[in-house]
């Protein structure tokens, strides 16, 4: 078995720069806390290729700008499982993303996983190995971290290098490797870690139902939550919980008074903010509100849209059937529907390796430059004479 080199020190942590630059691609994860911050609070970066495994301290390593720069080296894939989160510990550390990024959660289903499948499970199915989930909840942040912490935490990376060289075989066998491209591309677009206070509501859930001036209110508080939890490092649910939101913007509170007596709000919110919430408030009930986007309205299809989106989906069955793919990978009705109504540049059979195998052709079909037809007793999509 590799040993396991634990890095607290900046001797260390030089040895482990001079080590990184040699490898062509790299296995990382990151154990970190947030439960009671808004960013993330950095414990623990491991990092592995087939020869040796490392776990980095940053808890004892404050400085860690020679690591960052050993690991941002372009010509070195960093490997992750579902790296959102991982990479926004090094956006808020460094405030750019590394790549290339190869993220194995984003590859599988183009190898017949499910969307999104679980790390443990693409270890068993491809390795035969249960993963040991003992630690999945432990306090990363107290130290010393255990024999059995340590170890825990490296075969995170310790399996992800052979999933890794497992997936590029098999992608590479079927001509798949390259389709990845465009969606690991997006991953290191430091757009996606940046959170805007003043596009916060967007992610809220339900808005659509609520009036002009309701819909303002919720605009108007899910920007001062944002604000305030970023400035505070808090978790946004400790200030005002979603649900909260909807009931403030429905009861609408003139006074600190009126806001104590709203069923679910804590005492030390009313007292350290109460003011400003009902200034806030009184403000956004006078302010029209930013428009919906078009995904976000209730839409009531007529049956010529249904027959539409069916031919959609008879393309979508199609393709999917020809490269071994569960359809619902491919596109799901609801980025069907996204693609028809929206014209969202977000929809994900505009990007990557989905507009390769059916978003291109589902544009032409929607456009009248393509039809669906039936050839040889199959269907068959055929373009449209001049």
């Amino acid at each position: 078995m590799t040993p396991i080199q634990y890095i607290n020190t900046p001797e260390q942590l030089s040895v482990l720069c001079a080590q990184i630059q040699s490898a062509p691609w790299l296995a990382l994860d990151t154990e970190f806390l947030r439960e009671k911050t808004y960013y993330p609070k950095f414990c623990l970066l491991q990092i592995a290729t087939p020869e040796w495994v490392a776990c980095v301290d940053p808890i004892a390593l404050p400085q860690l700008d020679e690591l960052f720069a050993a690991i941002a080296n372009p010509d070195i894939v960093k490997v992750f499982h579902s790296c959102r989160q991982d990479l926004e510990i090094f956006y808020q550390c460094t405030g750019s993303i590394p790549g290339p990024v190869f993220d194995t959660q984003v590859a599988a289903p183009l190898l017949g996983f499910q969307d999104n499948p679980g790390y443990a499970m693409l270890v068993s199915s491809l390795l035969n190995i249960n993963l040991n989930k003992a630690h999945t909840r432990a306090d990363w942040s107290k130290r010393p971290l255990s024999k059995d912490q340590i170890e825990y935490a490296a075969d995170d990376v310790i399996y992800l290098c052979q999933v890794y060289q497992i997936m590029v075989q098999k992608l590479s066998d079927l001509g798949r490797l390259d389709w990845l491209a465009h969606d690991f591309a997006e991953l290191s677009n430091p757009a996606l870690y940046a959170v805007a206070p003043d596009k916060a509501w967007h992610k809220i859930k339900g808005k659509n139902k609520l009036t002009g001036r309701q819909l303002s209110i919720i605009q108007t508080l899910a920007q001062w939550r944002e604000q305030t939890a970023q400035a505070e490092d808090r978790p946004k649910s400790w200030l005002l919980r979603d649900e909260l939101l909807f009931d403030l913007a429905k009861l609408q509170p003139d006074t600190v008074e009126d806001l104590a007596n709203v069923r679910g709000i804590n005492e030390r919110a009313v007292h350290r903010y109460g003011k400003e919430l009902c200034q806030l408030i009184a403000a956004a009930k006078n302010r029209p509100p930013l428009p919906l986007y078009e995904k976000d309205r209730p839409l009531k299809k007529s049956q010529q849209q249904e027959a539409i989106l069916d031919i959609l989906t008879a393309l979508v069955r199609i393709r999917a059937e020809e490269n071994a793919l569960n359809p619902t990978i491919l596109a799901t009705r609801k980025d069907l529907e996204e693609l028809m109504f929206n014209d969202d540049e977000d929809c994900p059979l505009l990007h990557g390796w989905r507009y390769t195998m059916a978003g291109k052709e589902l544009v032409g079909l929607l456009q009248g430059q393509l039809l669906l037809g039936i050839e040889e007793e199959k269907l068959a999509i055929i373009a449209k004479a001049q």
